[in-house]
Order: structure tokens, then C-alpha cells, then sequence
């Protein structure tokens, strides 16, 4: 199937070692640089963790600061090696413990999702099977919605890149507002008039407005453009806000929130508040797939739809597994990223991602002499 050839014991299959890298890539923005509601960088940094066994490998990778990098160095892959590699979520809770003490929200979370996905890339390719095959798939295709649209975007560059995406066939964009407000109708109105009125509009202010002003905008942003989605309004770690939001916000706007959710706990806190119309989770900082799951089970479990963040390369994979899936966030920084480190890389069809089942694990190669460039961490050793 693969032509990486036969399966191997898996049962007898120990880790042999782990890898850790990171490459730090420069944005593509206007002066090198991009900017959302609340933050502005020049560049994305990719931890990747290489994981070893039965002359097989698995990677998985995470976003964040080089600092994961090492705590993955020094904290978890001195855990998983000489390990059995055949259950995923039993290490998985192994490495929960591990960092107890350490640090779980942020970056050890961030850390133990990189090992995690490693973990189950690497017994799908000794399985000699693609991910999806591996985990419990409802479904074999996720649809995603263009992201990017940065606020320090001119309207030319903002317009241009969200007709490309739906005449990519993707029919749904969202672009990041709220860092200068009163900017935002001049932004809505020019993507409005460059894409029509059929396709969906979704905004994300990452946090930066009061709860007066996010209702304010709220309702502008439904009222005057049609817009169906309004990420972090204010910061998600505002609870009653995002439930004002919900409560008090336009009935076709929905509240959304959980790409800064890094426990099972979170997830329940959002759930239960209950703060978010759609829940989101990024499998690159909520536990990896192990984490995912435990979050698509909790969903379903309250009848709410879950949203993939970014990370589309393993995204793709996982969130087949989810079983109220409601899209992925095909995100610009993390599309032009993992096409520039990797072979394997997925592209839209018919506005969605549909893993590849011709190739083993999450499909994926590192381009090494492409990747070394980018290199501030680790050295290659195999």
C-alpha cells in the first residue's frame, strides 16, 4: 500500500530514540511582519519531534516558542524511550504526569502534543498504515475555511488573498480584526465586495475587546456584513463574556473559542460555562490526537460541534476522527510553513482536506536540505 514495506511486530517494536528540531521560518507580511488583534510577529517557529522504532519513524510537531524544543529534550523523551510503542494514549498519560510539576498548560502541553502525534505517526507507518485507517474515522474528508487576512494587510493584499481561497473552491474566509476598529467596515466592506455575498465571512479579534465593545461589534459585524462567526471576542479566558456574547449577541453570530485550550479541563470549563456556540481545538496544544479525542468526545457529549485550529498537515488526520466535525482552520503562516519543511502536504479539493490513504502514518517527509536553513534547534542525526 505504503511501499515502505512489510509491517513489523509492533508488539515486540521498542523506541529506539527521539529526535527534537525546530525551525524558525520568517513571515511572508508586509515588512516582514504580521499583526492580529492582540499580538504582531515576524516569524513561526515549528518544534518537530522525530520518535524511533522497528527502523521506522514518526514525527509529530507543535508551534511555540524553541523553548518547547528542549523541554521535550529534558522532560518527555527520556520517558518514552525503550517504550512499547503500542498504545499511544497510555504514554500519553504517562507524559501528563511527567509534567505535573514542570508546567502542564503552555508549553508543556505544547510538548506532550508533539510527542503525542509522533507517537501515533510512528505505529500507523509500522502498521504500514495511513493515520486515518489507524484512528476511529467518521469521516474521510474535513472541510476547512481560508485564514489569514492580518490587520496590518493592505486592502489589496487582504481582498487578494481571500478570493483566492474561494475560488480555490473553499467557501468560507476569516480575517483578523479588532486591533484598530474603526478600520474594521472599511476591511469587511472591501472583502465583501471582492468575494459576493454567497461565501461565509468569519472574523477573530484574539482577545482584544472589553465585553461592551465586542457586543457592540458584534452585532455590526453581523448586521452589516453577514458575518456568522466572531472568534475570541474577548480573551477566552473570559468565561462570562463569551457567554454575555452568546447570550445577548445577534442569534446566527456564533461565539467561538478553544484554540488556547490546553487540558481536558479547559475544554470542560468552556463547555460548561457554557461560553462558545462551537468549541475549537488545536491538536498542536491540547495533548496532541490523545487530547483531541478527549475533546471531540466531550463535545458530542454536550451537543456542540469541534472546530480544528490550524496545523493542517496532522489536523486533517485526526479531526476525521472527530464525530460533530465542523471544519479546520486552514491557516496562511502554518499552509506555507509545512510546505516548506515537508513532502506530503495536503491542498484543498472541493473546499476540503482529504488525507492521503496512499501513504503511511501522516503521510509526511521532512525535506531536510530545505529545513536545515530555518534550523534553531537540534542537529540531525539520521
Amino acid at each position: 500500500m505504503s511501499g515502505e514495506g512489510a509491517t513489523v511486530d509492533l508488539a515486540a517494536s521498542r523506541i529506539d530514540s527521539v529526535d527534537v528540531h525546530a525551525f524558525e521560518v520568517p513571515t511572508d507580511g508586509p515588512d516582514g511582519k504580521e499583526q492580529d488583534g492582540t499580538l504582531e510577529w515576524d516569524s513561526t517557529t515549528m518544534v518537530l519531534v522525530q520518535v524511533h522504532a522497528g527502523g521506522r519513524t514518526g514525527l509529530g510537531y507543535t508551534y511555540g516558542d524553541v523553548s518547547v524544543a528542549s523541554f521535550v529534550e529534558s522532560k518527555l523523551a527520556p520517558l518514552v524511550h525503550e517504550q512499547a510503542v503500542t498504545a499511544p494514549a497510555a504514554l500519553w498519560e504517562r507524559l501528563q504526569r511527567q509534567i505535573r510539576n514542570a508546567g502542564r498548560p503552555g508549553v508543556g502541553a505544547m510538548a506532550v502534543s508533539a510527542v503525542d502525534v509522533a507517537l501515533w505517526d510512528l505505529k500507523a507507518r509500522l502498521l504500514d498504515l495511513p493515520l486515518i485507517h489507524l484512528l476511529p474515522a467518521r469521516h474521510d474528508r474535513v472541510p476547512v475555511y481560508g485564514s489569514g487576512g492580518f490587520t496590518n494587510y493592505s486592502l489589496d493584499r487582504l481582498t487578494e488573498q481571500l478570493t483566492g481561497w474561494v475560488e480555490q473552491g473553499i467557501p468560507r474566509v476569516k480575517l483578523k480584526t479588532s486591533r484598530d476598529p474603526g478600520r474594521d467596515p472599511q476591511r469587511l466592506t472591501a472583502v465583501r465586495r471582492a468575494i459576493g455575498d454567497e461565501p461565509e465571512v468569519f472574523t477573530d479579534a484574539n482577545g482584544s475587546l472589553g465585553r461592551k465593545e465586542a457586543l457592540y461589534w458584534a452585532r455590526r459585524f453581523h448586521d452589516e456584513w453577514d458575518v456568522r462567526w466572531f472568534e475570541e471576542p474577548v480573551t477566552s479566558a473570559d468565561l462570562d463574556g463569551l457567554r454575555m456574547l452568546r447570550e445577548r449577541g445577534p442569534e446566527r453570530l456564533e461565539i467561538t473559542a478553544g484554540e488556547y485550550a490546553y487540558t481536558t479541563q479547559d475544554f470542560v470549563n468552556l463547555v460548561r460555562a457554557p461560553a462558545v456556540d462551537c468549541l475549537q481545538a488545536d491538536v498542536t496544544r491540547c495533548g496532541g490526537i490523545t487530547g483531541v479525542l478527549e475533546a471531540a468526545d466531550l463535545a458530542a457529549a454536550h451537543h456542540l460541534d469541534l472546530s480544528a485550529h490550524c496545523a493542517p498537515a496532522v489536523s486533517a488526520h485526526a479531526f476525521c476522527a472527530v464525530r460533530r466535525l465542523r471544519h479546520l482552520e486552514y491557516f496562511h503562516d502554518h499552509v506555507r510553513l509545512e510546505r516548506l519543511l515537508f513532502d506530503g502536504t495536503l491542498s484543498p479539493d472541493g473546499g476540503a482536506l482529504r488525507p492521503d490513504t496512499g501513504r503511511p502514518g501522516l503521510g509526511l517527509e521532512v525535506k531536510w536540505p530545505d529545513a536545515e536553513r530555518y534550523r534553531v534547534y537540534g542537529t540531525r542525526t539520521a
